[in-house]
């Protein structure tokens, strides 16, 4: 029952989706944690991270394209944001408001728990904010012959001398062993969401792939590989993860793997 004592979290995107808000209720209910969680939008950045801090909201989500603009607004970012200038989930501990990005987090955990070995040859297609977040992850998990293909030219070829790796346009030409696509090539409602963001014979001589986009929970790419018969890393897997991340900063909780994956669920469907 919400009452005085209730804690706010919240989420700011430029297109707020439901899956946080499912995500995190759901677990807040099943836990009996007096907390309650609500996405919205904003105009004003700056207000908006005001705001959190003058109403005591607990943390907030940042998504595009407010990942790098909150940052200013921050008394302290973490090694994790830091390191990719990108925050996506603010902390506010009595007042002061800390910058942290559990994308990475999530995606460094993954690359860990799927034991991908680090002397495989990477092609991540994308370079914007979560982009961002995988490359850096990569990186930092060992990974050295990494190419990075984005259209944008000035972006692409400035992540690649940032991490020290190669840069391309488009992603053909190679076979990798692990191809990672951080585009919205496949995502529902989006103009390419019947498209595979990598052809049918780099999935094939690949041996895993990575897809960040969410929804739907199987794009073509991961469809495409799980007939091949692949190993797959899905979005769904990704923004479960990252909301883990946040729920347990917020709350100082941690679920177990049951319940994130019931709560995972519940999200995805809604």
């Amino acid at each position: 029952m919400i009452n005085r004592d209730t804690l706010l979290c919240i989420s700011l995107a430029g297109r707020p989706g439901n899956f946080g808000t499912r995500f995190h209720n759901y677990m807040y209910e099943k836990l009996g944690l007096n907390f309650i969680y609500k996405a919205f939008t904003t105009k004003d950045i700056e207000a908006a991270v005001k705001g959190v801090r003058a109403l005591g909201i607990r943390g907030c989500a940042v998504s595009m394209p407010f990942k790098e603009g909150c940052m200013p607004f921050l008394d302290a970012i973490d090694p994790s944001a830091k390191v990719i200038d990108s925050v996506n989930t603010i902390v506010n501990d009595d007042g002061r408001l800390t910058g942290f990005n559990t994308d990475y987090i999530a995606v460094k955990s993954l690359i860990a728990s799927r034991q991908l070995d680090t002397t495989a040859r990477v092609m991540i297609r994308g370079s914007g904010g979560m982009g961002k977040a995988v490359i850096a992850a990569f990186r930092d998990a060992g990974f050295r012959d990494v190419i990075i293909a984005a259209r944008n030219q000035q972006s692409g070829t400035a992540l690649a001398r940032q991490y020290g790796f190669q840069w391309q346009p488009q992603p053909e030409g190679y076979h990798c062993d692990i191809l990672v696509n951080v585009t919205p090539v496949g995502m529902a409602g989006g103009k390419e969401s019947e498209s595979l963001s990598f052809s049918e014979t780099m999935v094939a001589h690949a041996s895993v792939i990575f897809d960040v986009v969410a929804l739907p929970a199987e794009t073509p790419v991961i469809k495409l590989a799980r007939q091949s018969g692949k190993k797959v890393i899905s979005g769904t897997e990704v923004i479960a993860l990252q909301a883990v991340e946040q729920f347990a900063m917020y709350t100082g909780v941690r679920p177990e793997a049951a319940l994130i994956n019931e709560a995972a669920a519940f999200a995805s469907a809604g």
